[in-house]
């Protein structure tokens, strides 16, 4: 079916998200209530904005579905990843690498410690959210009871689970990104080592230096040792549970696809919780569906481990669906081409093509609220143009990572921070300052842009002899 709309001008194609944004600011900020409606309300004026362009209802209804289309893999993530969180602590998988973390992490390099492995966790299951989900959650509760803040402790997760999901070469994001600008995979990994590693090491120097204040002698021990105890009064705690995430890490490292993966994990969970922690197979199946539950008299052990199961993401899952039947509608109808289509305006050098390329991926984050789209809209958008000035193709696949995947968890109704909301506990506007590596990566791709750093020319533009200079001379 041909789309029988015309083509909508920049001034209506930026109706629906001022909208939104407007909305926004009041729904969640004056009466703190959810993304969902004002999200919804930008949908409905840009459907209308569209039907009064020419295009029908069917081709809109056409143009919500192939959006959501869009988002059922993540949603099936979602699903999988509220069933291990509640399998792994009714399991006592959570409980054991909570205790003997607090037996061997000092809450003075908690945080970059935290970075590291979960930056090296995500590098090999390829998935932020399933780093988040387990190792995050985990991590959560042995930092609030060092009695480091929440937000700094999702911070400095979402930092380690957005650079493993950045550079690792099992990512959706990696694959999607490195295929839609036409780069070789490997190239494209090694290419985003320029921008990522500094980031990467300025994110651990900070977190260094925030965790100097919260040395041993700064922390109430007695607090920590009555979550310990709580933890071995309600569950064994055993190192032979830790071979069940050791199992998963193995069959990621043997390229086992993330889902396959994970259902190993929820089993071994089940089990666990059955056969290692005593509980009934109804109480278990409960779990799965509902979350696990505890009343175990500490407050901060049932804060730590009430939660998970299904229902716990289905928050997440309607707010998906909702992001993606505005961004539907907004790609398809080309209004979000307009608005991209007038950024490229302002690129006139190769150079300023590649740092507009990183603040395009970063504003179709805040108007659609999915990082996939941030890849796809600017990765088409600016395709051509690479080619025209002769970029290599490698440069276009970083900044649509540089400015999309890694920016994703700093808008707080994207599909990625709700996401964190929801496993963590945080909101967006809450970490955001401390999810260092999420927004220096951007920073230092745009001015290593800038520059002309690591900007990379094909043979061809070497074969002509035209160099940056005389372009910007042009």
């Amino acid at each position: 079916m041909e789309k029988s709309g015309k083509n909508i001008s920049l001034g209506l194609a930026l109706i629906p998200f001022l909208v939104m944004i407007v909305a926004m600011t009041f729904v969640i900020i004056v009466f703190e209530g959810s993304p969902h409606i004002p999200i919804l309300l930008g949908a409905v004026v840009a459907a209308f904005i569209a039907w009064t362009s020419g295009y029908s209802w069917g081709e809109l209804e056409k143009f919500i579905y192939q959006g959501i289309t869009k988002v059922l893999p993540a949603v099936v993530i979602l699903i999988m990843v509220g069933l291990i969180i509640s399998a792994w602590i009714g399991g006592g998988i959570v409980t054991t690498m909570i205790y003997y973390g607090l037996e061997i992490i000092s809450p003075s390099y908690f945080l970059a410690a935290i970075l590291i492995i979960c930056a090296i966790v995500t590098l090999m299951m390829g998935s932020s959210w399933s780093t988040i989900g387990t190792v995050g959650v985990a991590g959560m509760g042995i930092g609030i009871s060092m009695g480091i803040p929440p937000a700094m402790i999702a911070g400095a997760i979402v930092s380690g689970a957005f650079f493993g999901d950045k550079m690792s070469p099992l990512s959706d994001t990696t694959i999607l990104a490195s295929g839609i600008a036409g780069a070789k995979l490997s190239e494209h990994i090694k290419h985003m080592l320029y921008t990522t590693v500094p980031a990467f090491i300025i994110a651990l120097i900070v977190y260094f230096i925030i965790g100097m204040k919260f040395a041993d002698n700064s922390i109430n021990r007695e607090s920590i040792d009555a979550v310990m105890n709580g933890l071995q009064d309600n569950f064994l705690i055993s190192p032979w549970l830790l071979l069940i995430p050791l199992a998963v890490l193995l069959l990621v490292f043997k390229k086992v696809p993330a889902l396959p993966a994970l259902t190993t994990g929820i089993i071994l969970g089940f089990l666990a919780d059955i056969f290692f922690q005593g509980g009934s197979i109804g109480e278990a199946v409960n779990a799965l569906q509902g979350g696990y539950s505890i009343d175990s008299g500490n407050e901060t052990v049932d804060s730590l481990l009430n939660q998970g199961g299904l229902e716990s993401m289905m928050y997440t899952v309607s707010l998906a669906m909702v992001a993606m039947i505005f961004g539907g509608i907004m790609e398809s109808t080309g209004m979000l081409t307009v608005i991209v289509e007038q950024v490229l305006k302002i690129a006139r050098t190769g150079r300023s093509l590649c740092a507009t390329t990183v603040v395009s991926s970063f504003l179709t984050n805040v108007i659609t609220a999915e990082q996939y789209i941030s890849i796809i809209i600017p990765g088409r958008m600016y395709a051509n143009a690479y080619e025209d000035k002769n970029l290599h193709p490698k440069n276009l696949s970083r900044a649509l990572e540089d400015g999309g995947t890694i920016t994703s968890a700093l808008v707080p109704w994207s599909t990625d921070a709700v996401f964190v909301f929801t496993t963590l506990g945080v909101s967006a506007w809450a970490y955001a300052p401390y999810a260092v590596l999420n927004y220096c990566v951007p920073v230092i791709s745009i001015i290593f842009s800038l520059v002309g750093f690591s900007v990379i020319y094909t043979n061809k533009r070497k074969k002509e002899g035209v160099n940056e200079q005389e372009e910007n001379v042009q």
